[in-house]
């Protein structure tokens, strides 16, 4: 067993997510509330750490407890801690690691991971996530360290709060990729990449999510209508980069840029002064994201925007701009590859749409089905 042991050397990412500004509805709080999220682990590994994330919110997180266990007959909860503490304070605007906790796991095994907050917590830091690997729980009381939940004070949730990424001491063989982007892979490509990896025995890579709904590259909303759109790409990308073991990332980025402004005549939290160029756009990720990338020591893939024809903004000049910014995405020697998403998804008569049962009925949001497909067009070699 020790010899066993003595093969895991390195710290990579299983799991990962973004943190952002949740949806500002009225009630904000909770209390007396277990978060629980079911996370695959792909790697064999003898240890493995947390990292919980108040990075948006503007109070103290106070987590009375959390707790890691296998979905198995013994479950057995293991307590997760804080240099030694099984409470922890996260700060406004800051993240915190747990110690590294003893506890072996075997690739392709489930572990879920509990949080139970005791007094009023600011539900302020979370992302809205989806795809059939992606299934939180919350409860009413506590019952972190519980194999079942109970049934009458139980909902599902799609939200994911604090928890934003888990490592894994695992060998040196195995990497994270990285999918960064907004609700094209806030859903469920990423998840389905995930499936395709592990069925055709791609066992050495995890599927690493960053992503968040509305966000922009170049802008960001400061208005609580539409905080939740997140950070812009010059704040979130060197955080959301912090990920043990990374080999790649792959970019999809841009479409919001091009198909928010409206004029404040229409809006008055978008103005036609938010819309970018080309040139912009394309500085925008060399010089945000590329560069950073670089200097880490990644590959990067670009990947291009999908149609948005009938989307309600849809004009003519703005698909123009889609074309002309995924052509330099396929093109450009900046980047070490291109996972062309639009090509996959498109309709071959009619480029601007999707492809018939591709669309998820908005005309910007591909179907699960063009998800499915869009997982199936990366490169083996990013796997």
């Amino acid at each position: 067993m020790t010899q066993q042991k003595d093969k895991y050397t390195k710290w990579v990412a299983c799991w990962g997510n973004a943190t952002s500004i949740t949806d500002r509805k009225e009630c904000v709080y909770a209390k007396d509330i277990t978060l629980r999220y079911p996370v695959r682990v792909v790697f064999s590994g003898s240890k493995m750490r947390f990292r919980f994330s108040n990075l948006t919110g503007t109070e103290d997180v106070a987590m009375t407890k959390a707790y890691v266990a296998k979905q198995n007959e013994n479950y057995g909860a293991v307590p997760i801690t804080f240099e030694g503490n099984a409470s922890v304070v996260i700060k406004p605007g800051k993240e915190v690691e747990s110690d590294e906790i003893a506890f072996d796991i075997e690739a392709g095994e489930t572990v879920d991971v509990s949080m139970y907050f005791a007094g009023f917590t600011q539900m302020n830091a979370g992302t809205l996530i989806t795809g059939p690997l992606s299934k939180g729980k919350y409860s009413y009381g506590d019952f972190a360290s519980e194999k079942e939940l109970p049934i009458d004070l139980t909902r599902n949730t799609n939200w994911f709060y604090f928890l934003n990424t888990i490592d894994v001491l695992t060998e040196e063989k195995n990497h994270a990729l990285v999918c960064f982007g907004d609700s094209i892979t806030a859903q469920s490509w990423p998840d389905w990449l995930a499936i395709r990896a592990w069925e055709n025995g791609f066992h050495n890579v995890a599927i690493i999510r960053r992503a968040v709904s509305g966000t922009r590259i170049l802008r960001q909303y400061d208005c609580i209508t539409y905080q939740a759109y997140g950070l812009k790409g010059e704040t979130r990308f060197p955080i959301e980069m912090n990920v043990a073991g990374a080999s790649a990332v792959i970019i999809q980025h841009g479409i919001n840029d091009i198909i928010h402004p409206v004029g404040v005549e229409v809006n008055p939290f978008r103005p036609w002064s938010d819309m970018p160029t080309c040139e912009e756009l394309e500085c925008g990720m060399e010089n945000i994201y590329v560069k950073h990338a670089r200097k880490l020591g990644l590959k990067v893939w670009s990947g291009t925007l999908l149609p948005i024809f009938g989307w309600r903004t849809y004009n003519e000049k703005r698909d123009e701009m889609r074309t002309r910014f995924n052509d330099w995405l396929r093109s450009s020697d900046l980047f070490d590859g291109c996972v062309d998403f639009d090509f996959a998804v498109r309709d071959r008569s009619n480029p601007a749409s999707f492809a018939p049962g591709f669309d998820s009925g908005d005309h910007l949001h591909p179907s699960e089905t063009a998800y499915a497909a869009m997982a199936d067009c990366v490169p083996e070699e990013l796997l």
